[in-house]
This record gives structure tokens, C-alpha cells and sequence, in this order.
């Protein structure tokens, strides 16, 4: 199997190339998509539309992208619903740039992106724009693997309903429903909603999901002014299923999961499961933006925001000393069992703005961004067996970060030569104080950082296509977890190096690209966990990634579409160091964790007539270490899945029906995307075997 798929991406060449689609659904042009297709970077721009919405069946956003060039997936349910993530060129969600709309997604403190928050988000999305490397300057941290800007959809002109419903493996299912009111108010008004409620069993043990999320957009057009307020976000319950499981328990009991688990009094077996072993958050996002445009060369958008972000987690404390939560020894023991929750109380505010223009042959890019994130964090204890002890505060910290940054891009037009040049200059202020001490929570801190990136490319036109060369330096301030563990950590550094082709060839579309990231001080997984599931880091010294990365997208006839990427890569430390009981250790050149030197997609689709579409799609990824030791011990093996996609369209009077069938992983291949190490042992997050949704989507107009 492996042998046929590679067979057919060293004949063929194909991969995905949704940018070069001539067919693709027409979409409001906005001036971000336009800017972006013509910048000299690695990229991708998503018709979510005619690409994601078959599969669109409840998973989370990483899941239905993780078919895109030199992305992998994780979930820890094993299934695609709830928390999930993805990795870029081996880079982590934390250290990859994610944008709505322009509007920073990441935490501000953790730098993460936690999908789980905003459930059905690419229902509500119109395009995604993916750059690779440290693309061109954004709002928000750098990009130091790739950038996502996730564009909301705008209402309808007509007016609508749609539900759209699902059920499959593991009780998992979806009920959304979403009405547009159409224009009105003389075409100058229109309104959209949707609620969203998506709960699933879980392949993992207990590792359950509830989740719910809504959306309203109301847009405002008159002459050259649009006004869009949008408020979206989502509830999210989730068991804990962040601790993955050692090695023997994951051949003989994939499924198992630690969390929650209660013990005898010798600590040896297992005698029940706490039913509360939960994360629980609210996340709402409030956005206006307001687009004028001047004349046929200059457009102003800006974009007020507020993020509010309050939950906790819950576990189940076995035999805690009460020292650990500010308490005196009640029972004369000295310890005790508590129901714990960590509390996390923010608000993230701010404005974003960008001016696109043009002087003759030369295209202008100006942006400001001011964004203030405050943090809360604190936490409750609650005594088991002693009543007495009822939700104690036992630490709070407070946080405050501060950024103001600034950009200037231009484009300038040369015969068939484009140069682009991008300047950015970026000042964060980042205050942490300890209110009350506990459980080693928190610090006092305050740390400033401001960062020079300048980036700077090239395009050469050529008959159906491009060339291009560019190179970017990016700087990246640490996380509040990396603050924590080492007070003395290191910002990062990037240097990108890129060079690729995009060109047509008759029915196919083409592209090559070549890249040397070096970084100074990169931040990389140790492959340890915290405790609340994230991965701890550490400099790791100077570091490089390179690779090449191909792919097309073939429309062999009407019925036909071949499209696929495969990405070789390179990804090492040098001279790596780490620190141990036996001193410090130079283990020399190693490969970075989690980075597999090939990741490789081939998808078919089949149209027999305008009504049917079936899609197969294979995926290979290979080995990773967990860690940077380059121990064979510590390592995830290579996997390749193979998913089915299947939808049938038709049409009762004012009736758009939909069915929608998605299998996923037909050959039932046992394998994990994603792992830990623990007291120097593998751990590993199983994947679901063979699962499938089955939805039906219903618009009346």
C-alpha cells in the first residue's frame, strides 16, 4: 500500500493546491485574500465551501486541515472532538501564529490555540489563509512555523434556514441550526445566527466532550462603508484525557485513560474513577470591524475586540498534604483526599488596524495593533472526607500583558519582477505578580521585549505562474509556562530562508518549495507534560529545519480530481545539551521532537454527475521522537491512513438537501499521532481504529 501511494505522488507530483482552483465558489475578494496570494511565501488559501464542508461532521477545525502540506493532527479523545491541535513542519500549535479575521486567537499567556473553545468554527468560516515559515508580519505573536487567519463568512443576500445534523462512532453527534434574515433596510442590513451543540463518548475511556458554540454576524453596507459586529464563542466540557498511557497498557488496553483514577490505600490498584475529572470553559469573542473604502486605491479596515475567557479544571486529589493548599493538618495525618479546581478568569481587548493602498505600480500595507490581555489565575480546594473544608482559596496570581506593534509591507511591480519588503516592529510588556502563594503557582515578574522583523522576497512572473525567493528574520517571546519553569529563558530567533514555484500546467497546477529555518534559543518540546496536558519546552541552543515541499492539484476531466502534497524534511538540534543526575550531557546533533522527516497526502475525487461525490484520501507520517535524546526507546512509530468521504446533493422545490457519509481510517490501523515521555518511558495518545459520521444538511430559501 505504502509503495502504490508513493508511486503515485513521484509519477504524478500532486498535491493540494486549493489556491490554484479556477473552479472554485466565488467569495468576496477582501483585501487580506488579495494581498495574500500574491506575497512570495509558502501558502494556502481554503474555499472552506467546496473543501471542507463534505467532512464538516462535528470534528474540530486541526482535524479537517490535517490533510493539508506538512500538517499533523492531534486529538486527545482519539476521535477529533474535543481538545485538538495540529503541528507545521514539526512546529507546535503554540509557536504557530492563528488569527480570526485578523484578531489574535492564541492565549496570550500560553501562546496555545485551544479549538475546543469555539466548537463548529469552520461553519461560521468562509476561508482560511495558511502561510508556512514565518510568513509576513501579523497581529500577535510571530509565526515561527506557519500563520492561520481564519476569515469569517458574511450573511447571505436571500433569506434562509439550514440545520445541519450527524451522528457516528463513539455517540458522537451534532445538531446546528442557522438562520439568515437576507438584506433588508433598502439592501443595507442583513443578520446570520447559528447555535451549534456537539457532544461525543470519546474513543478514549471517559475522555467525553459537550460542547456548545453560536454564532451572529450582522453586516452594514452602504456606498464604500461595511460594518460587521460579530460575537461568537462556545461552551466546552471535556473529561480530561491529557495524560496519554505507558506503552504495555497501550498494546494490551488502547483505550485506558489515567485520569480521574482513585487508588487503594497501598497505591497499587485502581479502585474507581472520579466522574468529574473535567475542564470546563467559556470563551466569548465580541469583533467589530469596519471596512472604508476611500477611492480605487485606498481601503481602511479596523477591527475593535474583546475576548472573555472564565473556567477551571477539576481533579481529584489523592492523599495531598494540606501545606500544599494553605491549610492546617485537621486530621492529625497530615494529608487527606480534595476536589481541587484551577481557576482561570481573562479578558483580552484591543484594536487592529491595516490601510491598503497604491502608488502606480507600487502596493502599500500599513498596520497597528494595541492589545492588552488580563489574567486571573486562582485556585479552590474542597475537602473529600472533611466537610469543614469547603472551596478554600489556596493561590491567586494576577497577569497583565501589554503589546503595541506596528508593520509596513509594499509591493512594488517591476516588468515581471514583484519586490516585497515588510518591516515590523513589536513591543511587549509582560507583569505577573503573586497575591496570595500556593501549590508553587505563579510568579513576579515583569519582563519587556521589543523585536525588530524584517522580511524581505521576491516574485519573478513566468507564463501560467511564479518564482519566487524570500527571507524573514522573526523574533518570539517565551510563554508564561516557560517564565515559570526558568525565569532566565531565552526569546527566540528565526532566520527563513524560502524559494518555490507555482505554475499551471494545462489541467494541472504545480507547486515546489524549498526552505532553511535557523533558529537561535528555539523553544522545543522535551517531551515532558504539565499538569494540565501542554507540553514543557526548552532553548534548545541553535537548531534548523529545511525541507522541500510539493504538491499539485490534477483535474484529469469533469468527474475526476487528483490532489496531494508530500513534504521532506530535515529538523535537527546542534549540539544539544541536556542536564541530568549525572551532570550536564552533549549528545551532539539530534533530531528535533516530534518533527518526521517525510509527511505525505493523496487524495482522489470522484464527481459522476453534479448530485454524487466521492473522496479517498490517504495520509502518511512518519516516525518521531518524543524527545530530543534521539532514543529509539522514545519514539512514535510511522503510520499511514487511508479515509472515505462520500456526499449526495439534491434539491425539493426550495429544498437544499445534503447527505454526507465520512469513514475514517477504513483499514482500522492501530497507531498514535501524538505522545509523552514519562520517568524516561513513552507514553502515547491512542487514535480511534475505523469510525464514521453520517449528517444531512437541510437549507431552505
Amino acid at each position: 500500500m505504502k509503495g502504490l501511494f508513493f508511486l503515485g505522488l513521484t509519477v504524478g507530483s500532486f498535491a493540494f493546491v486549493q489556491a490554484q482552483n479556477s473552479d472554485s465558489l466565488k467569495i468576496k475578494e477582501i483585501e487580506a485574500v488579495n494581498f495574500t496570494k500574491r506575497l512570495p511565501v509558502a501558502k494556502e488559501i481554503i474555499n472552506v465551501q467546496k473543501d471542507l464542508d463534505s467532512k464538516n461532521l462535528g470534528q474540530d477545525l486541526p482535524i479537517l486541515l490535517k490533510n493539508q502540506t506538512s500538517i499533523i493532527s492531534t486529538s486527545d479523545a482519539g476521535n477529533g472532538v474535543g481538545y485538538t491541535g495540529f503541528r507545521i513542519r514539526g512546529v507546535s500549535g503554540s509557536a504557530i501564529n492563528v488569527m480570526m479575521n485578523g484578531v489574535p486567537y492564541n492565549d496570550s499567556e500560553s501562546q496555545g490555540t485551544f479549538f475546543v473553545n469555539v466548537p463548529d468554527l469552520t461553519s461560521s468560516a468562509s476561508q482560511i489563509l495558511i502561510q508556512r515559515g514565518a510568513g509576513t508580519s501579523n497581529n500577535g505573536a510571530a509565526a515561527f512555523g506557519a500563520s492561520i487567519n481564519v476569515l469569517s463568512k458574511d450573511p447571505e443576500e436571500k433569506m434562509y434556514f439550514k440545520t445541519d445534523d450527524s451522528y457516528g462512532s463513539f455517540n458522537t453527534y451534532k445538531y446546528s441550526a442557522e438562520i439568515g434574515s437576507g438584506k433588508f433596510w433598502g439592501n443595507r442590513l442583513s443578520v446570520m445566527g447559528r447555535y451549534t451543540h456537539i457532544s461525543s463518548d470519546g474513543y478514549i475511556d471517559r475522555a467525553s466532550s459537550k460542547l456548545h458554540s453560536y454564532n451572529f454576524t450582522a453586516l452594514y453596507e452602504e456606498g464604500k462603508t461595511r460594518i460587521r459586529l460579530m460575537a461568537f464563542g462556545g461552551k466546552e466540557k471535556t473529561y480530561q484525557a491529557w495524560n496519554g498511557i505507558d506503552r504495555k497498557t497501550w498494546e494490551t488496553d488502547p483505550k485506558f485513560n489515567y485520569s480521574g483514577a482513585i487508588y487503594d490505600s497501598n497505591w497499587e490498584n485502581i479502585v474507581g474513577f472520579y466522574d468529574n475529572e473535567t475542564d470546563n470553559y467559556r470563551q466569548n469573542h465580541y469583533q467589530l470591524l469596519w471596512e472604508q473604502k476611500f477611492n480605487d486605491k485606498w481601503n481602511l479596515e479596523t477591527t475593535l475586540h474583546y475576548t472573555k475567557g472564565k473556567g477551571y479544571y477539576e481533579n481529584y486529589k489523592q492523599g495531598d498534604p494540606f501545606v500544599d493548599y494553605n491549610l492546617p493538618d485537621v486530621n492529625g495525618e497530615g494529608y487527606s483526599d480534595f476536589i481541587r479546581k484551577k481557576w482561570l478568569n481573562n479578558d483580552f481587548y484591543g484594536i487592529v488596524s491595516t490601510l491598503y493602498g497604491k502608488f502606480g505600480s507600487v502596493d502599500v500595507n500599513f498596520g497597528a495593533v494595541a492589545n492588552q490581555y488580563y489574567g486571573r489565575h486562582f485556585g479552590n480546594v474542597t475537602g473529600v472526607f472533611l466537610p469543614q473544608i469547603n472551596e478554600h482559596e489556596y493561590y491567586r496570581n494576577r497577569s497583565v500583558k501589554n503589546e503595541v506593534s506596528g508593520f509596513a509591507k509594499a509591493l512594488i511591480r517591476v516588468n515581471d519582477f514583484e519586490f516585497f519588503g515588510d518591516l515590523q516592529l513589536r513591543n511587549v510588556d509582560y507583569d505577573t505578580k503573586i497575591i496570595t502563594s500556593g501549590d508553587g503557582e505563579g510568579a513576579d515578574l515583569d519582563k519587556n521585549w521589543l523585536f525588530f522583523n524584517p522580511k524581505a522576497g521576491i516574485n519573478y512572473r513566468i507564463p501560467t505562474g511564479k518564482i519566487f525567493i524570500s527571507y524573514a528574520h522573526a523574533h518570539r517571546e517565551p510563554n508564561r509556562d516557560d517564565l515559570l519553569a526558568n525565569n532566565d529563558v531565552k526569546a527566540e530567533k528565526l532566520h527563513d530562508f524560502e524559494a518555490g514555484i507555482e505554475k499551471q500546467f494545462g489541467v494541472v497546477s504545480f507547486t515546489a518549495n524549498l526552505y532553511y529555518m535557523y533558529y537561535v534559543n528555539q523553544l522545543v518540546l522535551n517531551g515532558e507534560l504539565n499538569n494540565v496536558g501542554a507540553f514543557i519546552r526548552t532553548n534548545s541552543g541553535k537548531s534548523f529545519r529545511s525541507g522541500i515541499e510539493l504538491g499539485a492539484l490534477a483535474k484529469l476531466s469533469k468527474q475526476w480530481e487528483l490532489t496531494g502534497n508530500v513534504s521532506f524534511s530535515n529538523n535537527r538540534n546542534l549540539d544539544f545539551k541536556i542536564e541530568n543526575e549525572e551532570g550536564i550531557q552533549d549528545l551532539g546533533n539530534t533530531q528535533i521532537s516530534f518533527s518526521p522527516d517525510v509527511i505525505a497526502n493523496l487524495g482522489i475525487r470522484f464527481n459522476p454527475n453534479k448530485n454524487f461525490q466521492f473522496a479517498l484520501t490517504n495520509q502518511y507520517v512518519g516516525k518521531q521522537y518524543l524527545d530530543n535524546s534521539e532514543d529509539k526507546n522514545l519514539q512514535l512509530k510511522d503510520y499511514f491512513l487511508t479515509d472515505f468521504n462520500a456526499q449526495y446533493q439534491f434539491k425539493i422545490k426550495n429544498n437544499d438537501i445534503a447527505l454526507k457519509l465520512l469513514v475514517n481510517n477504513i483499514f482500522n490501523k492501530k497507531y498514535a499521532n501524538n505522545g509523552a515521555v514519562w520517568d524516561s518511558e513513552p507514553y502515547y495518545f491512542s487514535q480511534a481504529g475505523t469510525n464514521f459520521m453520517f449528517g444531512i444538511s437541510w437549507k431552505i430559501q
